[in-house]
């Protein structure tokens, strides 16, 4: 998930890139000495293993992407989770980004996830598909990902979502949408409400996106296993 080397990403910006890594290395390590790569899901009772398996399987007949599912479920190996909850957590992930695609279609597995996690935290799928059209070469992974980190830190839904749309419209940039995101998270950090935060820092953006009626939320957990 990553064009976004001279930024500071978001925490599950962050996860995932973590996960990607260690994959990979795995595999070189693996291949080097001539070892069998071992089952990432050996530790799952047979019964999970094999849902898990299986909606393995259902997303590469769909063609999605199935390094997000397959970091859901060792995230929940890792906190030692209910196997039952494993499974629904995957299928879960299995549905959002289905749902992304049915919006952007055809877009890399990067931006595909990221999108996911927007849906995942709150965003209405409908509000992707501004995102559906764009100018040739460009990519909307930092806008997906900045987005769903401000509604995980408490920005009301709506109002990142106008934000975002509003400035992908304009023609940001990666650079301008982390910006957005370092100054409202400093804003956050000090105190200030989540929304209030974003409509001001809105306001100072040569693109401005509308003011929300939303009424401004508390801080809001993310979801876990």
């Amino acid at each position: 998930m990553i064009r976004l080397a001279f930024m500071v990403p978001p925490v599950r910006h962050r996860r995932l890139v973590s996960t990607v890594f260690v994959s990979v290395m795995t595999m070189v390590a693996a291949g080097a000495s001539g070892a069998q790569e071992p089952d990432p899901l050996i530790k799952l009772d047979a019964n999970s293993k094999f849902a898990v398996e299986l909606i393995l399987d259902s997303a590469k007949v769909e063609k999605l992407p199935t390094q997000p599912l397959m970091s859901r479920a060792l995230e929940g190996i890792a906190k030692k989770a209910d196997g039952k909850k494993i499974v629904d957590a995957v299928r879960k992930e299995l549905g959002y980004l289905r749902t992304a695609r049915s919006v952007l279609g055809g877009v890399p597995d990067d931006e595909l996830t990221a999108a996911a996690g927007v849906i995942e935290v709150g965003a209405k799928p409908a509000q992707l598909a501004v995102f559906r059209t764009r100018h040739k070469d460009r990519n909307d992974l930092a806008a997906f990902t900045y987005w769903a980190d401000l509604i995980t830190r408490g920005v009301p839904p709506e109002d990142a979502s106008s934000a975002i749309a509003k400035l992908w419209q304009d023609g940001a940039d990666d650079a301008t949408f982390y910006s957005l995101w370092k100054s409202v998270n400093s804003d956050i950090l000090q105190g200030l409400n989540p929304g209030a935060a974003l409509q001001n820092r809105i306001r100072e953006s040569p693109g401005r996106a509308p003011t929300s009626k939303t009424p401004p939320e508390g801080p809001q957990e993310t979801k876990s296993l």
